[in-house]
């Protein structure tokens, strides 16, 4: 297994990993942890897709970091008040 296919796993790993546990009620959607889990795996998973210059899934990828950060401000913005 090469570098990026490392990262790439452990990135889509930690997304599944995250939808897993919202499915099974382990983890809130929208909670501090889902969008710390989705914003790793999604900005790993956009970093292999760079590494091997899959440009599509960089944008989605990218799309998807930006808006789990998004979220997990939301979320913290909503506990800290």
């Amino acid at each position: 297994m090469d570098y990026n296919d490392i990262i790439g796993t452990i990135g889509v790993a930690l997304i599944l990993v995250a939808y897993f546990l919202h499915t099974e009620k382990l983890l809130r959607p929208d909670g501090k942890g889902y969008y710390v889990l989705n914003t790793i795996g999604a900005a790993l998973a956009c970093y292999a897709s760079l590494l091997i210059g899959y440009w599509p899934f960089v944008i989605l990828e990218g799309t998807w970091t930006l808006v789990s950060i998004y979220g997990l401000m939301k979320a913290m913005r909503i506990k800290m008040t």
